[in-house]
């Protein structure tokens, strides 16, 4: 029997339908479908889920308390299983195979994951049979080609990828061990480092501390708005841009009169340079710009590439190779929505398309593999789908032309300025007409012309500090220090969000970064730079290329991280002390306005959370929060009461963007006001037990705490209740509204 092995379930399926000269047979086998052709030749195609294995430390170093984290950098790194039926049906299949075929994705960590999925078929069938296949589109002329070409499995970029999951999962375990140990911050609110994360993290924060120490400098602009001859109107703008000397700009606005003179006019042509191939550094940018975060746009581009629209979207490579007929593929298209476009392209005598400065020979760039439907894909499919056409199809077009005007005016011995541009040909910009420059248009102007000046505006500004990084821009960043990879990137972005390590896009980093990155910076900078995580992605790029034994790296690995830990530990109550106070202040949302004191984010006995005054008990404001997700203080504030906005997020969700919690409470009271308006009259309770709630155990917790009626429980502070009886202090807050 012919075993083939995909990465994925849905790869595995449409594997089977190229390859088989009838529809395959859909076989269960330990609760997973598997497709079957060929009685005669039997051939077997499964999909696995990605990983089915995955690196752990063994139970016993578990224990955060008992273990010192530095005991994880020699610790056993054992292999565990993470998907049985998989598994199981693995070995049921590799007993009775006589070849395997793994077909898994040609990168890292696809030849990885065959790996894995080889060596459990190994210890069933030791002395079985087995080969490779490359491709880099699940479409029916790669899937022929590979298989008709088999191949040897490359270990060397399997060691690679391995390695990469060992030194992550080591470096990764024991610095987030240690550190949220440091800060006291343990269970779901641990403080995550990460060998690429971290560095990755000080970008965003260096980044942000660049524009708090950013001062605005004050500049004055000067524009005037001319009327020509046929009575259009547009504007000029004063040679000197940006004014600094508040006084120049207003000795000029003084002198401006009623007529200006054209002085020069400066008409050329520019060209405008079609975009090379995309690979996947280019391609998550130009996904953000319309936008996608880079995960998303990674999730689509991996399901269009299984369904076999697009192909591989893992690549470094930005020049197409000679083994693909472009012009062939370019026909695909005749049919369809993007018939039009095709049409002309398929017209030119010879296509020669754009080349990146990136080659590599393992995946072309990103290119549309086949025709899609619009109804064959959702609405977010379609749009990236379209966008790697279109940027297909734009890498074979023109130069873009434009034509340029630049006109030069007299007010008064003053000179004036104003430039215009027209597309004269969209060349490559009409198949690809994302982020397109609009054409600034003038009027016909002829030197000695004289116009009248209809207003004139002298506008106040200030100088802007640079702007924090977007996804995308981010990710190129990273490429170019080295930081992770193609395949990893992205993923890295999303646990910075998950972490509550950032928010928003472009990336804002949250106090708990400042704290975690100021503390690495000044106690154990190597973390946070990317020189040792790119010397890291050298050495597995070495691994891959068999220059270079995985043991000996995971040893380098292993010192490094030694080296990480002495520093450290050298510096450890210093740490503690300035993880814990940068915490602190992660959880301050504003000052009081009743009596000057800090409001915090707080818990109660019960672990519910409020914003309470650091001022209590002389002083008992508070303002309740959600009961789940973790509370992100932005730095917006709301002007009415000074206290800052707050994101609550979710694991899995979009985060909530809750805005000034007095305001969103005040909204909220408001609205049950409203709704209780609308409800029959229901009479104030008269006793305890009356209270929806109450019931006879929180009664006696109520006596206790020396509340036995229904007015000293309207009375009492919410808060100091609460802290008396573990009752969270939201639901003391409704029984004081239902006794109000």
């Amino acid at each position: 029997m012919h075993l083939i092995i995909a990465e994925k379930h849905i790869a595995a399926k449409r594997i089977a339908t190229i390859l088989a000269p009838k529809k395959p047979k859909q076989v269960r086998v330990s609760g997973m479908d598997t497709y079957e052709f060929n009685a005669d030749d039997r051939t077997v195609v499964m999909g696995l889920s990605g990983h089915i294995v995955q690196l752990d430390f063994p139970k016993a170093y578990n224990n955060w308390q008992k273990v010192e984290s530095r005991e994880l950098i020699d610790a056993e790194v054992i292999t565990t299983p993470t998907h049985v039926k998989i598994v199981s049906a693995l070995k049921k299949l590799g007993k009775e195979a006589t070849h395997v075929t793994i077909a898994t994705d040609y990168d890292r960590e696809g030849e990885l994951i065959g790996v894995e999925a080889l060596e459990i078929i190994k210890k069933v069938n030791p002395e079985v049979d087995f080969d490779r296949v490359f491709y880099s589109a699940i479409t029916k002329k790669e899937i022929d080609d590979a298989f008709a070409n088999p191949a040897a499995i490359d270990f060397n970029l399997a060691d690679a990828g391995h390695s990469r999951q060992v030194i992550d999962l080591v470096w990764g375990a024991s610095l987030t061990r240690y550190l949220s140990i440091s800060a006291g911050r343990l269970g779901k609110l641990f403080l995550s480092v990460g060998r690429v994360q971290s560095p990755t993290l000080a970008l965003i924060v260096d980044k942000e501390k660049e524009r708090q120490a950013f001062i605005p400098k004050p500049y004055w602009e000067i524009f005037a708005t001319l009327k020509d001859d046929k009575g259009e109107l547009f504007n000029i703008q004063h040679k000197t841009l940006k004014f600094w000397d508040k006084a120049e700009a207003e000795r000029v606005m003084d002198i401006i009169g009623d007529n200006a003179t054209v002085t020069s006019v400066v008409r050329s042509k520019k060209t405008d340079k079609p975009p090379t191939p995309f690979n996947t550094t280019e391609f998550i940018g130009a996904a953000s710009s319309i936008g996608y975060s880079a995960a998303n746009a990674m999730r689509i581009a991996e399901s269009l590439y299984t369904s076999g629209f697009i192909s591989y979207p893992r690549t470094d490579n930005t020049v197409y190779p000679a083994s693909i007929d472009l012009r062939e593929q370019i026909e695909i298209f005749k049919k369809g929505t993007f018939k039009e476009y095709a049409e002309k392209l398929l017209a030119k005598e010879k296509l020669v398309p754009t080349r990146g400065k990136k080659e590599t020979t393992d995946h072309p760039p990103i290119y549309p593999a086949s025709l899609a439907k619009k109804s064959e894909l959702n609405d977010q499919e379609w749009k990236l789908y379209e966008l790697v056409v279109r940027r297909f199809f734009a890498t074979f077009a023109e130069e873009a032309e434009w034509e340029t005007l630049k006109v030069k005016f007299d007010i008064e011995d003053e000179e004036f300025k104003a430039n215009g541009a027209r597309l004269l040909h969209a060349g490559w910009r009409w198949y690809y007409p994302y982020n397109a420059p609009q054409d600034r248009l003038l009027p016909a102007l002829e030197e000695g012309e004289v116009l009248t000046i209809k207003s004139k505006e002298m506008t106040s500004k200030e100088t802007q500090p640079p702007g924090r990084y977007g996804q995308g821009r981010l990710i190129k960043l990273m490429e170019e220090l080295g930081l992770g990879t193609k395949a990893t990137r992205h993923d890295i972005i999303s646990k910075l969000y998950s972490r509550a390590y950032v928010h928003g896009n472009p990336l804002q980093p949250t106090k708990t970064s400042f704290a975690v990155v100021e503390a690495l910076e000044e106690y154990a900078p190597t973390i946070t730079k990317h020189d040792m995580t790119s010397k890291l992605e050298e050495d597995m790029d070495r691994i891959a290329e068999g220059k270079v034994n995985e043991e000996d790296v995971l040893s380098d690995s292993r010192k490094m991280l030694d080296n990480v830990f002495a520093e450290l530990e050298e510096n450890k109550e210093k740490i503690s002390e300035s993880l814990r106070a940068g915490l602190r202040e992660d959880k301050v949302i504003g000052i009081c306005k009743e009596c000057g004191s800090k409001l915090i984010v707080r818990r109660s006995k019960r672990g519910s959370r409020f914003i309470g005054c650091d001022g209590y008990p002389d002083c008992n404001f508070s303002l309740p929060l959600p009961k789940s997700g973790q509370v992100i203080v932005t730095d917006k504030t709301c002007e009415e009461h000074g206290i800052n906005h707050i994101k609550i997020i979710n694991a899995g969700k979009r985060p909530w963007d809750l805005g000034c919690p007095q305001c969103n409470f005040i909204e909220w009271k408001k609205t049950q006001e409203e709704e209780k308006k609308k409800l029959p009259e229901v009479p104030r309770p008269e006793k305890i037990l009356d209270v929806p709630g109450i019931g006879k155990v929180t009664a006696e917790k109520l006596k206790d705490a020396g509340v036995s009626t229904v007015d000293e429980l309207g009375e009492i502070n919410a808060i100091e209740l609460s802290k008396s009886t573990g009752i969270s202090v939201g639901k003391i807050m409704k029984w004081q509204e239902a006794v109000a």
